[in-house]
């Protein structure tokens, strides 16, 4: 799995790019731990992931704690079609503002 960062205006964009599984997880978790700020706003795009399983969903679980206590909003773009089922049937996407697209994601992160 690549992570990737970058910027679009004051909005941090991290790309997730593969598999999310128990063998990359660990790596993931920490290199989103060290990217999400301490405070303003990020936006995951999940264009490029092509499987989450259940240590996936822990690690947006610990991303999404870890931006409530330090006060960032996190949108989720790009999620496709069978992360969004998995995520659904768990409850996550009570976690998390859902987009289409990164435009749409930065747009609901300025609104």
């Amino acid at each position: 799995m690549r992570v990737d960062k970058y910027m679009r205006g004051a909005v941090t964009v991290i790309a997730l790019n593969g598999e999310l599984d128990s063998r990359t997880a660990p790596e993931v978790q920490q290199s989103l731990a060290d990217l999400l700020p301490s405070d303003g706003t990020v936006l995951l795009d999940l264009n490029g992931m092509s499987y989450m399983s259940s240590a996936g969903l822990r690690v947006l679980l610990l991303v999404h704690r870890k931006a409530k206590e330090e006060n960032v909003e996190v949108v989720l773009s790009c999620v496709p079609q069978d992360v969004h089922a998995v995520m659904s049937a768990t409850g996550f996407l009570a976690f998390f503002t859902i987009t289409g697209s990164v435009d749409e994601g930065l747009e609901a992160l300025a609104g």
